[in-house]
């Protein structure tokens, strides 16, 4: 006698539903663990080699997503400049300049005339080094600076002029009277070096006659107020090796040989030389 299937007697939707559920579980589980026959499963989508195809670089898809990325794509596209390349006489000159010689005033003369590469008169340049800080002083150079140099004398409008911020000299001069009004703009001419001052010649009690020494060429030296250190002008390169010589001589002498601890010869456009004192 064969098997007797016996069947419940009751509501056929809700067997259905859990035949339904069944067959979703079964299904889970193959995506899971797999079949037993060690059927694969196929994964609908794109396959690997599309989506590979589909990815862009790492860079593009930066630019693509946030402007910091944008500027760093455009940074890796961006060619780099090449530098301006120097003139052969340039170079040669550059070539046989030894950076850590101390030349003699002839011989860095001649090496700066050499380095000389532009259409201007460049100016011709002291960078000295002292011993101590504080040293200060004026002098006229024997063939001036050949700079164009605009000295005026204080008076209430060109004070006027320096409170509303506008500076237009490159030297004032004052009477001693004049301090109690230069002190309200001393704010403003002390950090540029142009406050009146007897140690530099510039306030004095014939300003009219200080006046005309300082366009015939007189200069101030002094250190900087935070290091013993001096950037001063000698003149141009149209003067020739005479007058530089000169005016480099006299400029040494007037600070005084043993406050100086070594002295740098430049133009404009050349790099430094450095001489020996």
């Amino acid at each position: 006698m064969g098997k007797i299937k016996v069947r419940v007697l009751g509501d056929e939707t809700l067997e259905n539903k859990q035949k339904e559920q069944s067959k979703i579980k079964a299904h889970e589980k193959k995506l899971v663990k797999g079949s037993k026959g060690g059927e694969r499963i196929v994964a609908v989508g794109p396959s690997e080699e599309e989506i590979a195809k589909m990815e862009l670089p790492k860079e593009e898809a930066e630019a693509k997503n946030s402007p910091a990325g944008e500027k760093k794509a455009k940074k890796i596209i961006k060619k780099p400049k090449k530098a301006a390349p120097h003139s052969k006489s340039y170079q040669t000159a550059f070539a046989n300049l030894d950076r850590s010689k101390q030349y003699k005033l002839p011989e860095a003369l001649i090496m700066l005339s050499k380095l000389k590469r532009s259409n201007f008169d460049e100016t011709v340049e002291l960078h000295i080094n002292t011993i101590e800080m504080g040293i200060s002083g004026n002098i006229t150079l024997p063939h001036g600076t050949g700079k164009q140099v605009k000295v005026v004398i204080a008076d209430d409008d060109i004070l006027a002029k320096v409170a509303a911020g506008k500076i237009e000299f490159d030297i004032l001069l004052a009477d001693p009277s004049m301090m109690p009004k230069l002190a309200r703009v001393a704010k403003i001419l002390g950090p540029k070096g142009l406050m009146p001052n007897p140690k530099n010649g510039t306030l004095v009690r014939d300003p009219a006659k200080a006046a005309e020494e300082f366009k015939k060429g007189q200069i101030n030296f002094r250190t900087e107020l935070k290091a013993p250190i001096m950037h001063l002008i000698v003149g141009k390169m149209s003067f020739g090796d005479k007058k530089l010589t000169d005016n480099i001589m006299a400029m040494i002498e007037a600070i005084k040989r043993e406050k100086i601890r070594n002295v740098t010869l430049k133009s404009t456009m050349s790099p430094g030389i450095k001489l020996e004192v």
